[in-house]
């Protein structure tokens, strides 16, 4: 921002509002919490006490709160709030009414359509979209959308607040379902579940492969300069014989369907598609947590030394 921060606002304590408050406390940004549940909000509490332990101090003022006050002197406001639009919409009404007409208000979704949840607005100009990926304090990129009302103006604020706390943002030029990023993600893992259904491979061979072989790759270069680097000509004579083959399904995969119902939903219920119990889970966080600090040091340390942003 062009002005100094006078606080961050965040709407939301769950997993994604902590970690953003973990963010912009370790920029000495002081923040409000604020949920409707007070369990929510001591959990908060107490992770945040956790991670800066005697350090606590010298991060930003934190403070939560069950309820909206006039939030005056507040610069910006991020609502982080569960992935569903009645309730998002809401949200943002609640912060127009209770903050100055120079507040920028973001809200943080990974696909909802940015007119969507502003409206009802008396100034939607000063909306605008970021998608943060989990770990909010850790994973460097952020989508930026832009809704049909945003300004140039609150784009570039947003980015430049982004830029001032270690993010690179990444300004879309329009908005679209699930934005780029989970795009992307969903078509990769609906080709992965039709290999499964199809016994091409199986699950921890299937990860073997694209985590070793494209995974770290695309740590380095993205997609696009991959294929420059590759040849287009090879990738489109490849094209040609292979894309008539590919998934291309418009419903959810039918192992994807029969695992939810069988309520396999993944690390929180001990089945996926591996088993989990509270060890297998803590140590997979705690490495993979480990892992992408060394893959981001080493991908931003190769941005800075090499041609990033050159054509």
């Amino acid at each position: 921002m062009t002005q100094p921060i006078e606080r961050v606002v965040i709407v939301g304590a769950g997993t994604m509002g902590v970690t953003l408050a973990k963010l912009m406390l370790a920029h000495r940004l002081p923040v409000r919490m604020i949920d409707k549940q007070a369990t929510a909000l001591e959990a908060c509490r107490r992770e945040i006490e956790r991670t800066f332990s005697e350090h606590l101090a010298a991060a930003g003022e934190f403070d939560v709160q069950t309820h909206w006050s006039q939030e005056g002197e507040t610069s910006i406001i991020i609502e982080s709030v569960t992935e569903n639009l009645a309730i998002k919409r809401a949200v943002i009404a609640e912060a127009e009414a209770h903050c100055a007409a120079t507040t920028l208000i973001v809200t943080n979704t990974s696909g909802l359509s940015i007119d969507a949840i502003g409206q009802g607005m008396r100034h939607p100009e000063r909306l605008a979209g970021a998608h943060f990926f989990n770990p909010a304090d850790l994973i460097p990129a952020v989508e930026v959308i832009p809704g049909a009302a945003t300004t140039k103006a609150t784009i570039h604020h947003t980015c430049t607040f982004l830029t001032g706390l270690g993010k690179r943002p990444a300004v879309l030029n329009q908005s679209v379902p699930g934005f780029v990023a989970n795009r992307i993600q969903h078509a990769i893992m609906r080709e992965c579940l039709s290999l499964l259904e199809k016994g091409v491979v199986d699950a921890e061979a299937l990860d073997e492969i694209v985590q070793f072989s494209i995974g770290v790759r695309l740590a380095l270069n993205g997609p696009l300069m991959q294929r420059d680097l590759n040849g287009l000509d090879t990738h489109l004579n490849i094209a040609r014989y292979l894309y008539e083959d590919l998934e291309d399904t418009h419903t959810p995969s039918r192992l994807l369907e029969e695992y939810v119902a069988q309520g396999r939903l993944g690390a929180k219920t001990g089945q996926g598609f591996y088993s989990w119990d509270d060890a297998r889970i803590k140590r997979q966080e705690h490495q993979t947590r480990d892992s992408l600090e060394r893959i981001i040091a080493v991908a931003m340390e190769e941005k800075r030394s090499g041609n990033d942003g050159e054509r």
